[in-house]
C-alpha cells in the first residue's frame, strides 16, 4: 500500500510520525513522510522519502505579531499544507495525520478517496471531560471538575475555528463541501492514540484505538567525549528543554540547584541553544543525542518535549 504521513509539528511529533514510516516500509510498503524542513536529516536519515512543509522552525524569527499578522500567518500555513500534501499523496492509499494542526490532510485524502487515520501522541489532547485541554493559542485550562473540562473543551473548539474559512476555500478548489467543525474535520471520527497504555491511558470516555508509543530503535554510539564524562564520575542528572526556546536562565539554576546536591550534569543545549554558566569539570553541554542509551546512565532526566518526544 502507499502512505503518507504527515506533520506540521516540532521534534515531539516529527519523530513518533517518523516510527510509525519506518515499521510501514518495513512490512513492505511504499511510503513518504511530509514534515517541516528541520526533520529532513531525521526523515532521510532513516531511509525515507521526505518532502518538506512550512518554514524552518528552529531558525525561524519570533517577532510580536498584532492579531491581524497572526491571522494572515495561520492562513498562509493552511494554504502551504495543502500546496504540499496535494502534491505529495498522489496516488496514495492512506493518510496519517499527527497531531492537531494537521488542517489539509484529511480534505486532500477525501478528495483523492483515500483513508484518513488522526493520530494524537497524548492522551489529554483529546477531548475528555476527565482533563483540561491542552494550551492552545496563549490560553491554558486548568483541570476541574468534568463539567468544567467541557467548557474548557468547547472553547478549546471555537479556537480551531478560527482557520475554518481559509480551510473551506482551499477545500472548493478540491471540490468538496464546507464544513463547520474544523477541530472535529481534523481529529476525525475514530482518532488513534499512539501513547503507552500505562503511561497515558486514555480515560474515556468510550473506546478509541490506542496503539502505543511509535519509537525508533536509536543504535547511535554516544560521543567518546560524553562517553567519557559518564565514566569518569557518578551518573549525571540530565536536563533539557527540546525544541522550546528560551531558558538560559532556567538552564543555570537547573546547574546550581545539581551542585547543590552534589550532582554533575548533562545539558542537552537543544534548539535553544542552552549554554553551561561556566566550564566546570562537573557538566558537559551536548547537542543531539541518543537518549535510548544516555537515559539507562542517569541519575534522574529533566526534559521538556512534546508528548512523542519525551515518550
Amino acid at each position: 500500500m502507499r502512505f503518507l504521513v504527515s506533520t506540521i509539528g516540532s521534534r515531539g511529533e516529527a519523530q513518533p510520525v517518523t516510527a510509525l514510516a519506518v515499521q510501514l516500509k518495513a512490512l513492505g510498503n511504499d511510503v513518504k513522510v511530509v514534515a517541516p524542513p528541520d526533520f529532513e536529516d531525521l526523515v532521510t536519515g532513516n531511509g525515507l522519502d521526505f518532502t518538506p512543509v512550512g518554514p524552518n522552525l528552529r531558525n525561524a524569527a519570533m517577532p510580536k505579531l498584532t492579531p491581524d499578522e497572526l491571522r494572515k500567518l495561520g492562513e498562509e500555513s493552511v494554504r502551504e499544507q495543502f500546496r504540499v500534501v496535494s502534491r505529495t499523496a498522489e496516488k496514495a492509499d492512506v493518510l496519517v495525520a499527527g497531531g492537531a494542526l494537521q488542517h489539509a490532510t484529511r480534505s486532500v485524502a477525501e478528495s483523492i478517496n483515500a483513508h484518513y487515520v488522526y493520530a494524537s501522541f497524548c492522551a489529554n489532547t483529546l477531548p475528555s471531560p476527565f482533563h483540561a485541554p491542552p494550551a492552545l493559542l496563549g490560553n491554558v485550562p486548568m483541570n476541574g471538575t468534568p463539567e468544567e473540562n467541557e467548557a474548557q473543551w468547547d472553547q478549546h473548539r471555537r479556537l480551531f475555528g478560527l482557520a475554518r474559512d481559509v480551510l473551506n476555500e482551499e477545500r472548493a478548489k478540491l471540490g468538496l463541501d464546507k464544513i463547520d467543525d474544523v477541530r472535529d474535520h481534523i481529529f476525525g471520527d475514530a482518532p488513534w492514540l499512539a501513547a503507552d497504555p500505562v503511561l497515558g491511558p486514555w480515560p474515556g470516555p468510550g473506546e478509541l484505538v490506542q496503539t502505543g508509543a511509535w519509537l525508533i530503535d536509536d543504535q547511535r554510539p554516544l560521543t567518546p567525549e560524553l562517553e567519557a564524562f559518564l565514566d569518569s564520575g557518578e551518573p549525571p542528572i540530565y536536563y533539557g528543554i527540546g525544541s522550546m526556546r528560551g531558558g538560559q536562565d532556567a538552564a543555570h539554576e537547573a546547574v546550581e540547584a545539581a551542585r547543590k546536591l552534589k550532582k554533575r550534569v548533562v545539558l542537552q543545549q537543544g534548539w535553544a541553544r542552552l549554554q553551561l554558566p561556566d566550564d566546570g569539570q562537573d557538566c558537559i553541554a551536548i547537542g543531539e543525542v541518543n537518549q535510548q542509551a544516555l537515559f539507562r546512565r542517569v541519575a534522574a532526566i529533566v526534559h521538556h518535549g512534546g508528548a512523542g518526544t519525551t515518550t
